[in-house]
């Protein structure tokens, strides 16, 4: 049974489309049918955006200071942002990047508390945000330090393509470096384990593609393939994931062979999400499968040129709360299913001795 979950949203850069997607997200009915959203950020910033977006007077509002005080029919916002940092819609600026820097902390500490049930985060800029201190390329990594997990997985998601990164956010210098056997199987096996516990896929078969061109046409043109990445989908098959591959990436978007599979393992960042955002920019979540708790993003940036304007997609905006409260229902589900697993036994039957008749 479907629950009603306490959703928190984090604003992102305060002079992106952040706040604009936000708003047309939630104002959609079905939204309050489903979760309770918590945006962490500012009243003073959602009321400046909330002016300049028409069909709005019904988005009724509720200023908390904790989650325990979320109204369930209203949009929910504790204020983590103080009201003397600048807002510039268009501009790359250290007070917007440390606005965004203050919500994402308040919403992992109280998501690590489990006073939310799910996260959904709002762009940032990774350059600015850096300048701030933020020791983290991206969101991905800094989930991954926060939640303790030994390993997570990028994994970007609509209703009919799904790919993981082996590397995040890279220089692609470094790319090669970077992929080992121990890698890829680390990654694969989560992978594995989310598509079942958090897509209820029975028996997920996952592509792997290769690195080089053409998969190193045989070690012409790189061994990473035959040294590295076969090994590792071996080793996951002798662990009973159905991996396939190394596929060469151009053939395999170029034939539509991502359809015949549940998702797809990339090697770098480029690699995987070129093909997804050409596929499904417009319906993309961005999924940090591997930790105990829920994070999605929509699968965009701050947008900065169209900041402001009313013109922002929220569609991406939407779609990463649906797969929210989606995957906490589907966890819960799942859970609720092998908690209590019938012991696996192996049973000989009766030995017989051949008998030989005479002839």
């Amino acid at each position: 049974m479907a629950q009603k979950i306490i959703v928190g949203i984090t604003q992102g850069d305060s002079n992106g489309i952040g706040y604009e997607v936000i708003i047309k997200a939630l104002l959609d009915a079905r939204i309050m049918d489903n979760c309770t959203p918590i945006i962490y950020g500012s009243s003073r910033i959602f009321g400046l955006y909330k002016k300049q977006i028409q069909e709005t007077e019904q988005l009724a509002t509720n200023i908390i200071n904790n989650p325990s005080e979320a109204h369930p029919k209203r949009v929910n916002i504790i204020n983590v942002v103080p009201d003397s940092l600048a807002v510039e819609p268009g501009q790359p600026t250290k007070d917007a990047a440390s606005a965004a820097v203050m919500s994402l902390q308040a919403a992992v500490n109280d998501l690590k508390d489990g006073k939310i049930d799910a996260l959904v985060t709002a762009p940032f800029n990774k350059h600015t945000i850096a300048e701030t201190g933020f020791k983290f390329p991206g969101h991905t990594e800094y989930l991954i330090n926060e939640c303790g997990a030994k390993d997570g997985l990028m994994f970007l998601c609509s209703d009919h393509l799904r790919i993981g990164v082996v590397t995040n956010h890279l220089p692609i210098a470094k790319v090669s470096a970077a992929i080992n056997q121990d890698v890829i199987l680390s990654k694969l096996r989560l992978m594995n384990k989310s598509l079942m516990r958090d897509f209820l896929i029975v028996k997920p078969k996952i592509a792997v593609l290769g690195l080089n061109p053409h998969c190193g046409d045989g070690g012409s043109l790189g061994n990473e393939e035959i040294e590295t990445i076969a090994p590792a989908v071996e080793a996951a098959n002798k662990e009973n994931i159905l991996a396939f591959g190394p596929y060469s990436p151009d053939g395999f978007f170029g034939t539509n062979m991502q359809t015949k599979f549940d998702a797809v393992l990339a090697m770098y960042h480029d690699q995987g999400l070129i093909p997804f955002k050409a596929m499904a920019f417009d319906s993309g979540v961005n999924f940090t499968a591997g930790l105990d708790v829920v994070r999605t993003s929509p699968d965009h940036g701050t947008a900065y040129a169209i900041a402001g304007q009313d013109i922002a997609n929220h569609a991406p905006m939407l779609n990463s709360i649906y797969k929210a409260f989606d995957i906490c229902n589907n966890r819960h589900q799942y859970d609720e299913m092998t908690k209590n697993p019938l012991e696996s036994k192996h049973f000989e039957g009766p030995k017989y001795e051949r008998t030989i008749l005479p002839e």
